[in-house]
């Protein structure tokens, strides 16, 4: 079964998820290019070592919007990213948890993931993270959302200031696990976006895409090409194990994606050693994290 065939499964009534995009639809501003805010809050539960993400035109510090609902009616967008809403952030060493911000395409952001949808119900807020857990984690939906804010030689933003980021991109790379869904989705949406009117011009270049976790890899490994290499090459097999679909007509269950992506954190320390290991993905080696919310994931 495809990724989009088990997302559409899972999906509940197709009648509620299009009201939730609806939402979105009638939205577009007559600016196609807006400030897109990312934010973090610590994921499941406080005191969590890995940070949940997500993506807003508005600073939720100046217009705290107390839910979605209110969101609509600003004519602003909010983001959901595989999670519940946020009114505001807040993370340990950055009280409001403002991430980054930079101005965005409005038109392509809101192709590439729909806005103002909770994605557990509405399955075009999914972007190309089609199953939570298996094709990536809210870091990666917000990254596809961010993905707006690229263009010509500047790089699109990322969450790289949430912690657990270095972990999940690891695992999911940037932009998740779906590659060739990711690719024809920007295409596509680029295509669109070229159409809108804009100022200075027509032209959408093709940007480069950031990998966080490997300029940081080797910034940590510079004096050290051999290992920097086996460690890259390490992360490529673990990509395609996590890619590989377990045979279920449901998504795995929490505890055992966890448990996966423990397993191909520890084979990295193994690799490294605690020292390196702690330098390159910003936490110890002994400590253990969830990526995957088992809330999130449908788990009971």
């Amino acid at each position: 079964m495809t990724a989009e065939a088990c997302a559409a499964k899972i999906a509940p009534d197709p009648v509620e998820a299009r009201r939730f995009a609806d939402r979105s639809e009638g939205l577009m501003a007559a600016s196609t290019t807006t400030t897109l805010h990312a934010w973090a809050t610590p994921a499941f539960v406080d005191g969590s070592p890995v940070d949940h993400t997500w993506v807003t035109t508005f600073d939720n510090r100046k217009f705290n919007y107390p839910d979605v609902e209110a969101v609509v009616s600003a004519k602003k967008y909010y983001w959901f990213c595989w999670g519940a809403y946020h009114p505001s952030g807040g993370i340990p060493g950055n009280s409001t948890g403002a991430l980054a911000s930079r101005k965005g395409k409005l038109p392509l952001a809101t192709c590439l993931v729909v806005a103002n949808a909770d994605a557990r119900q509405a399955p075009g807020a999914r972007g190309t993270i089609f199953i939570y857990g298996v094709d990536g984690v809210c870091h990666q939906l917000a990254n596809q959302v961010l993905y707006a804010t690229g263009g010509g030689r500047s790089a699109p933003l990322t969450v790289s200031g949430a912690r657990g980021y270095l972990a999940s991109t690891f695992i999911y790379g940037t932009y998740g696990l779906q590659r060739s869904a990711w690719a024809a989705s920007i295409a596509r949406c680029s295509a669109a976006a070229r159409k809108m009117p804009r100022a200075g011009g027509t032209g959408m270049p093709k940007q480069s895409e950031p990998d966080d976790f490997e300029t940081n890899a080797r910034r940590v490994l510079a004096d050290e090409p051999q290992l920097l290499a086996r460690l890259l090459s390490l992360r490529g097999e673990v990509q395609s194990f996590a890619a590989h679909r377990i045979p279920s007509s449901a998504p795995p269950p929490a505890e055992m994606l966890n448990s996966r992506n423990q397993h191909l954190l520890d084979e990295a320390a193994r690799l490294l050693g605690k020292e390196k290991f702690e330098k390159v993905f910003g936490f110890p080696a002994d400590q253990r994290i969830n990526l995957v919310d088992p809330s999130v994931s449908g788990d009971k």
